[in-house]
C-alpha cells in the first residue's frame, strides 16, 4: 500500500536518540510513532494516526522513527515491537500502544490528557 506523497512530505523524522531525548523534553505535547516498512499494521495505521493528531489534537507534535534505520532509538525507548505510538504531555509519557491499535480508544484516551493541559 502506498502513501500519498503529501503525507511523507510532512512528515518530522528524528534520526538520533538525543534529538528525540531532547524533543521529549522541550514539547508540551509529543506523539512519537515507531514504524517500519516491513510492517502491514505500521502501513495502514500511520496516516490514520497522523488524520487523529493533526485534525483533533493540533498541539501535539507527530514524530516519525524508522526502527529498521535507527533501531537503537526504540531500543532506548523499550520500544520493542511496530507499530508503537507513545504519547507525552509536559516531558512524561501517558500513553504506549502498540501492534493494533484502536483509532476510536486512542482519541478517546489522548482527548482525556489533552483537555487537561490545553
Amino acid at each position: 500500500m502506498l502513501l500519498p506523497t503529501g503525507f511523507f512530505f510532512d512528515m518530522q523524522m528524528i534520526t538520533t536518540k538525543e534529538e528525540l531525548i531532547q524533543l521529549v523534553k522541550e514539547s508540551p505535547a509529543l506523539a512519537i510513532y515507531f514504524f517500519n516498512d516491513n510492517c502491514a499494521p505500521c502501513i495502514s495505521l500511520r496516516p490514520k494516526v497522523a488524520e487523529l493528531i493533526q485534525e483533533k489534537f493540533p498541539n501535539i507534535n507527530l514524530i516519525y522513527i524508522d526502527s529498521l534505520a535507527f533501531p537503537e532509538i526504540p531500543a532506548s525507548f523499550n520500544v520493542f515491537s511496530n507499530p508503537a505510538l507513545l504519547v507525552f504531555f509536559e516531558g512524561k509519557e501517558y500513553i504506549r500502544k502498540s501492534k493494533y491499535m484502536s483509532i476510536p480508544e486512542l482519541h478517546s484516551e489522548i482527548e482525556r490528557i489533552y483537555k487537561m493541559v490545553f
